[in-house]
């Protein structure tokens, strides 16, 4: 039984009284509880003052205040050191910087040199100024009499430029891409080096030749994941049509058929009434012809359209099925599936409908059926690597290879 004589008053103790209780705690033969009981003193108590002084601030036993272990102060004390090392660091670079402006804004390549010049890092002011460190060793070891290759080459630009100037007045329409592509064409029959794109470029653009830039179109909401193209020819032809009106009113509406892969334009047909049936059949028959003589193909050829009643018309389908051709409609409200089709009658309007003479119907077909030949023959198209269509057949069949270079959109 425990009795309580009532309260007492507590005692404090000075730092020496604590010191010299926790020293008797670690005599031989002593143990915590027993010092503590000796004193008067709560275990729990003493064992602190032992952890505290185990850590060596006696000032903080002393005020009864928390104690920062040494490996926490070792730790403070290196990130101290690694923030002194980080602000030194950028100490120097501020003042490599502020130098930096002194030499106005020119290249930074130029900056740099100077900077090394005057004493400072190559990987210092690479840093700072974020040049390329390679380049600068590069540079610093060039020798004396070096030149710049790119400014003190003076080429003789005018016979190229007499040539553009011929390329883009017949085809008013093509930009730096095709204009290069012609006259690379017309190097290679010549035996003549081919003329770099970028040349053909500079030149374009010193000389205000270049075509506006095409307004941004917006993306279309419906995503269009498929492909129209294929890798061989005579995997699948495409065909569509288009109108349009001549000086005197009279309004002409053409079918056409276009294989996907070389994208020849196989048969076309012109006509002053309307897209009917009777026109389409003569245009697959052309373009059966064109490619496969008086056989039909050995597997069936995919004929790609649009849902239009000239294609989806009973005798349409089956004189398709009887040439060996394979009806497909593309999905409602999605000219994209008929992307090449779609292509073609705006490259067939701009770079030829709208600058031919057109000033009445017979005219005007007697100039689309040299508008077709030229596109066959001539026309750079990006997706054959700016090859005209033939000229892209005739490539492949002197290589002796097969279509599956030809590139997919």
């Amino acid at each position: 039984m425990i009795d309580v004589l009532g309260p007492e008053k507590r005692r404090r103790r000075t730092t020496q009284e604590k010191i010299a209780i926790v020293q008797q705690s670690f005599e031989p033969g002593m143990t915590v509880s027993l010092v503590a009981r000796q004193h008067g003193v709560a275990a729990s108590q003493l064992f602190l003052w032992r952890k505290q002084y185990q850590e060596g601030s006696l000032t903080a036993v002393a005020a009864g205040e928390q104690v920062v272990p040494a490996s926490e102060l070792a730790a403070a004390m290196k990130q101290i050191k690694e923030l002194q090392r980080l602000l030194g660091k950028k100490t120097m670079e501020n003042e490599l910087l502020k130098e930096a402006v002194e030499y106005g804004r020119g290249k930074k390549v130029d900056s740099a040199r100077a900077l090394i010049a005057r004493g400072w890092g190559v990987s210092l002011v690479s840093r700072c100024l974020r040049v390329s460190r390679a380049q600068l060793h590069v540079i610093l070891r060039r020798t004396d009499d070096w030149k710049d290759g790119r400014r003190s080459r003076h080429s003789d630009d005018t016979d190229v430029l007499l040539r553009i100037h011929h390329v883009i007045g017949e085809l008013p329409t093509y930009g730096y891409r095709r204009v290069w592509a012609l006259l690379r064409r017309q190097a290679e029959l010549d035996g003549m080096p081919a003329i770099n794109a970028k040349r053909v470029y500079r030149i374009m653009r010193q000389n205000a030749l270049l075509l506006e830039r095409k307004t941004a179109v917006p993306p279309s909401k419906r995503a269009h994941t498929g492909k129209v193209a294929v890798k061989e020819s005579n995997q699948r032809w495409c065909s569509d049509g288009f109108e349009f009106r001549c000086d005197n009113g009279e309004k002409l509406r053409v079918t056409f058929a276009l294989d996907c892969c070389d994208r020849e334009a196989l048969h076309w047909a012109v006509t002053t009434g309307g897209f009917d049936s009777e026109t389409v059949q003569d245009v697959m028959l052309g373009a059966v012809e064109r490619r496969f003589g008086n056989e039909l193909p050995a597997s069936p050829v995919e004929w790609l359209t649009d849902n239009g009643s000239c294609y989806r018309a009973n005798e349409t389908l089956q004189f398709a099925r009887m040439l060996g051709l394979e009806p497909k409609n593309t999905a409602v409200r999605s000219p994209e599936s008929n992307g090449i089709a779609e292509s073609f009658v705006k490259t067939i309007k701009r770079d030829y409908i709208s600058v031919m003479p057109k000033p009445d119907g017979l005219t005007a077909a007697k100039n689309l059926a040299e508008a077709f030949e030229h596109y066959n023959e001539w026309h750079p198209h990006s997706a054959l690597g700016y090859r005209s269509p033939r000229e892209y057949l005739r490539q492949q069949a002197s290589n002796g290879l097969s279509d599956n270079r030809c590139l997919e959109i």
